[in-house]
């Protein structure tokens, strides 16, 4: 049974594939290369996902989450450089935006909902909780101040900020990354994060040749979302805003969704946080300003100005989910209260 569904999985993926890519180069249609681009890279996010867990079965559960993270947000750092090498820096501002949000608000709420309702009170490391909350404090102090200095800085005074800002935010990352995993791995460890009792699906050689092939194939699809993205927003009367924000985010955060829900209902809750949380930080404070230092090769600084909204929406995220997660418990009712700010910022999105 596990080996058929393996094969319709992979089987779904290539049919999706070849769709977009039929669509690409043999249709004129825009929604019809978006949707099927967007359910490709869907399919291909899964398998990312899944290469990662098996890859994390070999290296380890903290160097696992670590490339979970990483690769899970491969699709949207990709799409990211191809909106970027475009010029649509307010499209990658808002995925970004998007991304930090989806991860703390739709991800971690789903996670929690699914293992609340099987599991009455599920518990995790509350030191790393209470880490996790002061980075989400320095990812929205980072974004705040180059808007709250807009008006004092010209054009290149703002650019040279948003670098300075950038550089610090990496430099801040790599040494929480030595922290968390070298320093104080003991301290930060959680026994929700031991390793499945269930034996590997895949060989090491196998795992990692398939993460290769599936962020290639994922660089491939994302050139083709950007492509068609832009004239499906315009028929439908979309927003840059709301399609960066939530179509964009939801689309590369496939591999993200599917991996904390079903850690979740296995009472793993905290690798579920790791997913989550890990990865909005790792998008805002290692993703966002690498893109920074990007777009310097394509001849222009992209800013870390974002607009008063998309800041707005990152420090609420980043305000319930610290303060739901700073305890190290979760249940599935305070799952629903992230959900529904989730779906408050949509609707505000969407009206922009």
């Amino acid at each position: 049974m596990r080996k058929i569904r393996q094969k319709l999985f992979i089987s779904a993926i290539v049919g999706f594939s070849a769709m977009s890519a039929w669509a690409h180069y043999f249709t004129h249609s825009s929604t019809l290369q978006f949707v099927t681009t967007s359910l490709a890279i869907i399919g291909l996010a899964a398998l990312l996902g899944r290469a990662t867990e098996n890859v994390a079965y070999y290296a380890g559960e903290r160097v696992g989450g670590f490339l979970n993270a990483t690769f899970g947000n491969a699709a949207e750092l990709i799409i990211a450089v191809f909106l970027i090498k475009a010029g649509l820096f307010d499209m990658v501002k808002a995925s970004i935006t998007g991304s930090i949000i989806g991860n703390l608000l739709f991800v971690l709420g789903l996670s929690v909902v699914a293992g609340g309702l099987k599991f009455k009170t599920q518990k995790f490391n509350a030191m790393l909780a209470g880490h996790n909350s002061s980075l989400m404090m320095l990812a929205v102090i980072a974004l705040f101040i180059p808007a709250v200095f807009l008006k004092q800085f010209d054009r290149s005074q703002i650019a040279n900020l948003s670098l300075i800002i950038s550089g610090l935010l990496i430099v801040a990352y790599i040494l929480w990354l030595i922290f968390s995993m070298i320093t104080h791995k003991d301290e930060l460890s959680d026994p929700s994060l031991d390793n499945e009792e269930e034996k590997e699906a895949w060989g090491k050689v196998t795992s990692f040749l398939v993460l290769l092939g599936a962020t290639v194939l994922v660089a491939v699809a994302s050139e083709w979302l950007v492509h068609s993205i832009e004239q499906v927003a315009r028929n439908l009367g979309w927003s840059e805003a709301f399609v960066g924000a939530f179509v964009i985010a939801i689309v590369g955060n496939a591999a993200e969704h599917s991996a904390a829900v079903f850690l979740a209902m296995k009472n793993k809750i905290g690798a579920s946080v790791e997913i989550a949380v890990g990865s909005s930080l790792q998008i805002a404070l290692f993703v966002a300003p690498t893109l920074v230092f990007i777009s310097l090769f394509f001849g222009k600084t992209m800013d870390l100005v974002f607009t008063s909204y998309e800041i707005a929406a990152i420090a609420v995220a980043a305000f319930i989910a610290s303060s739901i997660s700073r305890d190290g418990s979760t249940n599935w009712y305070e799952g629903v209260l992230l959900l529904v700010v989730y779906t408050i910022l949509g609707a505000a999105f969407y009206f922009i």
